[in-house]
């Protein structure tokens, strides 16, 4: 399950109890920061927690902070905005030394606002399209007008910050995490999928095998698709910049089908597990057949980074980090 599915899950639950939170996010952040742009928590007026906003000290006393204003009555001293300087004698300085920054939004929901966060919590388990907006006075979520939006040469990604005098104006699209593609969902796809899903990657599992045991243990999984044959592979994956495949099929003939299904498609990364001598067959087999050259050097194949990765475990390990710093470019 994605972290924020989770944390509005959280939410959502105790908003249902008649229970106030108290929302943390990461507006933004700078340097070395241990907290990111769009990092959440919330902690519970009955003093449950979820999520994170980087640990350490900081979150220790921010949470501190929150659970002091849920418990009483008096208003945010220092606004809604909390600013952590991470370095030592600065101003609001946050006791850590890592040199950077961020502004933490403290952002109090009621049992009023379950509606809202039913929206939001119905946006990350569908296909999306829906925007998270709100500010000192107001906390909503909606139809998006995500393409829109998309289209703005002032576009600045899924997250937006803002600053407006003394108020800010924070805005989130919904549903819009990276999504992994494996197909085939064997051993190492077992692996693979509970290392990605604590990174929020939604997790698309395919195999034509209906029985396999370890889809059946893949708990990480978003989805499972059994499909008929992979020769209807495209049907099931969509193009995109937020797509990842992964083919680790059964074996060299079905992993031959799947890149010859897929070759045209789009999608942010593509790689075949498999190995050098294999990989060095089929993708010569595959050029002969006349497919491009420059679509096929695309393929990331030997898959994964060199590490010497022999259990699924290590495999899924050096497919991630590639992954990751794909993603990170």
């Amino acid at each position: 399950m994605q972290k924020d599915l989770q944390l509005w899950q959280f939410i959502r639950d105790r908003l249902a109890k008649n229970q106030e939170v108290m929302l943390l996010v990461v507006g933004e952040s700078t340097g070395s920061s241990p907290g990111r742009q769009g990092y959440k928590m919330a902690v519970s007026a009955a003093g449950g927690l979820c999520g994170s906003i980087g640990g350490g000290v900081m979150e220790v006393e921010l949470v501190e902070q929150a659970s002091a204003i849920l418990a009483g009555p008096r208003p945010i001293a220092t606004g809604s905005l909390i600013e952590q300087v991470h370095r030592r004698n600065a101003e609001h300085a946050s006791g850590m030394i890592c040199s950077g920054q961020q502004t933490v939004i403290l952002k109090e929901l009621t049992p009023e606002d379950l509606q809202t966060v039913n929206i939001i919590y119905d946006a990350l388990t569908g296909e999306g399209g829906y925007l998270l907006l709100f500010g000192s006075t107001y906390f909503s979520a909606g139809p998006d007008f995500c393409g829109t939006r998309r289209m703005d040469p002032d576009y600045s990604g899924r997250i937006s910050f803002e600053r407006h005098l003394d108020d800010f104006k924070y805005s989130e699209e919904l549903n819009s995490p990276q999504r992994l593609f494996i197909i085939g969902g064997g051993h190492c796809a077992l692996a693979l999928s509970e290392l990605m899903s604590r990174m929020d990657f939604q997790i698309h599992i395919l195999d034509d095998r209906p029985e396999l045991n370890t889809i059946e243990k893949n708990r990480f999984a978003d989805r499972v698709t059994i499909v008929d044959s992979y020769h209807k592979i495209a049907e099931h994956i969509p193009p995109g910049d937020d797509v990842y495949v992964v083919v680790m099929t059964l074996g060299y003939l079905s992993d031959a089908v799947v890149i010859r299904k897929l070759i045209d498609h789009q999608v942010k990364y593509f790689g075949v597990l498999g190995s050098k001598a294999k990989m060095a067959t089929l993708i010569k087999e595959l050029s002969d057949e006349g497919l491009a050259s420059d679509k096929l050097s695309r393929i990331r194949t030997p898959i994964g980074l060199p590490i010497n990765s022999r259990t699924p475990e290590e495999i899924a390990v050096s497919i991630a980090a590639e992954i990751i710093s794909v993603k990170n470019l």
